[in-house]
């Protein structure tokens, strides 16, 4: 399982972007995240074309498809979701790792016993200035 924005566990950085400038001005080797996949799939496109990891905040099944179709390497869920989600993923084999945005270290051991690939503190997202 992994743990992501735990401070004891170095980890990989994830920031939320809306534009191509904003990616540009990302840290290197972060993790683009996108909120929303209908309004970001160009920016997805741009991703992939300039190989660039990426992930996809959602809570449908159908984006979670395509996420996986375009080359994400997380999905970012919920806990309503995660199961479901988890399901999908290891019966079709994705290469892609559902995580679950928590906000509190005691939630870990739950999506452990649930077989969740792994876990992102939520205060650990950077998200843009509005």
């Amino acid at each position: 399982m992994k743990i992501i924005g735990h401070p004891w566990i170095e980890s990989e950085r994830f920031v939320v972007v809306r534009t191509i400038e904003a990616i540009k001005k990302s840290p290197p080797a972060s993790i683009l995240l996108f909120d929303d996949i209908d309004s970001s799939i160009d920016l997805l496109h741009y991703c992939g074309e300039q190989g660039l990891p990426f992930a996809v905040e959602t809570e449908t099944l159908k984006s979670i498809l395509f996420a996986h179709a375009l080359g994400a390497r997380y999905i970012l869920s919920g806990e309503k979701n995660a199961e479901a989600f988890q399901a999908v993923a290891q019966h079709y084999l994705f290469d892609m790792e559902i995580l679950v945005v928590i906000h509190h270290e005691e939630e870990i051991e739950k999506y452990a016993l649930m077989g969740i690939d792994g876990v992102i503190f939520a205060s650990s997202i950077q998200r843009e200035e509005e």
